[in-house]
């Protein structure tokens, strides 16, 4: 596996370079569990969390959480294919 630090864009002028490590945000129900859904799916797809990336945060009123994590990834399919997974989940409110 190449070091993070190695993984650089190939034109740093256009948007989404791959390899790369990307963050994704899910927003939805708070009784869901999603804290550890989340990385569930991303690695379930055999994709790597990396280590200390979640970040939770409840909702004023605390219906809903938002959870971040940070993960790489090897090419725009699979990208696309983490979003759409995340959208499948129907505790899931919004994707960003």
């Amino acid at each position: 596996m190449r070091n993070l630090d190695d993984i650089q864009p190939q034109n740093p002028d256009q948007g989404f370079q791959f390899p790369g490590v990307f963050e994704v945000t899910a927003v939805g129900r708070a009784d869901a569990n999603l804290p550890q859904r989340i990385p569930e799916i991303i690695q379930g797809i055999g994709l790597s969390v990396m280590a200390g990336s979640l970040r939770t945060r409840p909702s004023r009123e605390g219906h809903y959480v938002s959870v971040s994590v940070t993960f790489t990834c090897p090419d725009r399919a699979t990208h696309e294919r983490v979003h759409e997974l995340l959208r499948a989940e129907e505790a899931i409110r919004w994707i960003l």
